[in-house]
């Protein structure tokens, strides 16, 4: 990357969205080093996790791609602990979401800006498909995870909810995403509150998604302002 390169790709980001990504993974390495220190996997997956949310938030289709690559990590971190569910919603449900959501993205730029996705406002018929699809695969997973004897079922469950409005709303382009990830960003900060209860190490894993929820409500925010500028502009 040349001098030129590097500061197109800083000026990019504004202050605030630097400094928020710093903050995050300055936190992320710290919790690491002090209650993890051999679980490379999970550092990986967290900076992997915190860097796709600030692309994310420009509605940037890279960040999609670094969601699928935390799902697959995530995943196999949720099968060290039994978290079955969490495993089945990320392997299973996120990441190839995520995929298509990177289709989407990727098809539908904002005025030909491929760096910024055209935000869609959901009518309301879809908001109610959304909501009774979301039900159903809620009522599904529940006995999927009691099949499989998953740990705390009940959050667990919840975090399939969660996880599926974010990733339908993901797919659509919808501002409220970030609202669905930040509601499953307070599910798991208490999922792994409990590992953690159990193991100190998964500890780096709750403050990892405290950075999360930090970065998903910035990404709403940022979200909403990108609407109101195009609809404004159109």
């Amino acid at each position: 990357m040349t001098g030129k390169q590097t500061k197109a790709f800083f000026n990019y980001f504004t202050k605030t969205e630097i400094l928020l990504w710093s903050i995050s993974v300055i936190f992320i390495l710290i919790s690491f080093l002090l209650f993890d220190r051999k679980n490379f996997l999970t550092l990986a997956a967290s900076l992997i996790g915190v860097t796709s949310l600030i692309f994310n938030a420009k509605g940037n289709p890279f960040g999609q791609f670094l969601m699928v690559v935390f799902s697959l990590l995530y995943g196999m971190i949720s099968f060290t602990f039994s978290y079955y569910g969490e495993m089945i919603t990320y392997l299973g449900m996120t990441a190839p979401m995520a995929v298509f959501a990177l289709i989407s993205w990727m098809k539908n730029p904002y005025q030909g800006n491929r760096a910024e996705v055209r935000v869609n406002r959901l009518k309301r018929p879809e908001v109610i498909f959304m909501i009774l699809l979301t039900a159903v695969i809620t009522y599904i997973f529940y006995f999927i995870l009691s099949a499989f004897h998953t740990a705390n079922i009940i959050p667990s469950t919840v975090s399939v909810t969660t996880s599926f409005l974010a990733v339908y709303l993901t797919f659509r382009r919808s501002p409220f995403f970030a609202v669905a990830y930040a509601a499953n960003d307070i599910v798991l900060i208490l999922l792994w509150t409990m590992a953690a209860l159990t193991d100190i190490s998964y500890l780096s894993v709750v403050i990892c998604f405290l950075m999360f929820l930090a970065n998903d409500i910035y990404g709403f925010i940022n979200w909403s302002n990108m609407q109101k500028r195009q609809e404004k502009t159109a």
